[in-house]
């Protein structure tokens, strides 16, 4: 019998994905804030694929201009090693961005894990709360700041560091919507018929928090690219990739901010405010379409 059902629910879900994938696009599209946000990552995106061809030169690459402020040749100026940093932007935007989206899906992972596991088995609840709640309580940058100095400077100790510390939040907001979701009548009607909680793990509840983790997410990526930064402004991430965080780094460590040289940290300062600014504006008007006590009238 459950197989039936199975087979039966199997074309209307789809349906009912795609009308609801159709109904969020005309949503979002009248978002002004979520289009602007929208329009900003789908700028830094493109120059984070196509870097290769955007840069003019290559960031690695030593030049006899070494300090130079910003010119025809060199938008941006250089560094003290005669780097082109309008290069070392560009190709810095593919790491931060990197950076940002596989530590916030580690964190979202871990938290939308643990959220869902506590808000259905009522066994759990209680352990993973409160283990959230130690999580919650312990200062999470200066955490990071230690695990990152005793694993050592990598970018894969960055993202991990980042992911394995930002989920909590996460956690508290799909636990409140599974908590609600598990009371419904769809779930209780699956139960009678004989369905798996694996399955109905997957076939209910999970569709339903999935819009509320993506949302979580696009937030999570902005924190996540800021904690990068702080941390490679710090050197505590690999100094041989660039990004903007280890722009900065540089800066600080070769006397940039000394001796003036604006071109040198202004610019990546300004493109990780602009991206934290872009994801927040997206977050937001994601926020706003899936609560429609948000929702303007």
């Amino acid at each position: 019998m459950v197989v039936e059902v199975k087979k039966l629910l199997g074309p209307r879900r789809t349906a009912v994905l795609k009308k609801r994938i159709k109904n969020f696009w005309y949503l979002y599209k009248s978002n002004k804030m979520g289009m602007i946000g929208l329009s900003i990552l789908l700028f830094f995106i493109f120059i984070a694929v196509f870097a290769h061809y955007i840069a003019p030169y290559d960031p690695y690459e030593f030049s006899r201009y070494v300090n130079a402020p910003p010119s025809w040749e060199h938008p941006l100026g250089t560094n003290d090693a005669g780097q082109d940093i309008f290069s070392e932007l560009i190709y810095g935007t593919r790491i931060s961005l990197l950076v940002g989206f596989l530590a916030a899906f580690v964190s979202t992972f871990i938290g939308g894990s643990i959220g869902i596991l506590a808000g259905y088995f009522k066994k759990l609840d209680g352990i993973l709360m409160r283990i959230t709640d130690i999580f919650l309580v312990i200062p999470s940058f200066p955490l990071m700041i230690l695990l990152a100095a005793y694993l050592g400077p990598s970018i894969n100790t960055v993202i991990l560091v980042i992911g394995i510390l930002s989920w909590p939040y996460t956690a508290r907001v799909i636990r409140s919507q599974v908590l609600s979701l598990r009371e419904r009548t769809f779930v209780e009607s699956a139960k009678v018929i004989g369905a798996s909680d694996f399955y109905i793990l997957r076939a209910y509840i999970l569709p339903n928090v999935m819009p509320l983790l993506f949302a979580n997410m696009v937030l999570n990526v902005s924190g996540a690219i800021v904690s990068e930064a702080g941390l490679a402004f710090l050197g505590l991430s690999d100094v041989t990739y660039k990004s903007w965080g280890m722009i900065l780094y540089f800066a600080r460590i070769r006397g940039g901010f000394i001796r003036g040289a604006y071109w040198w940290w202004v610019p990546p300062g300004l493109c990780i405010a602009t991206v934290v600014l872009a994801f927040t504006l997206v977050g937001y008007a994601l926020d706003e379409i899936l609560n429609p006590r948000l929702r303007k009238r």
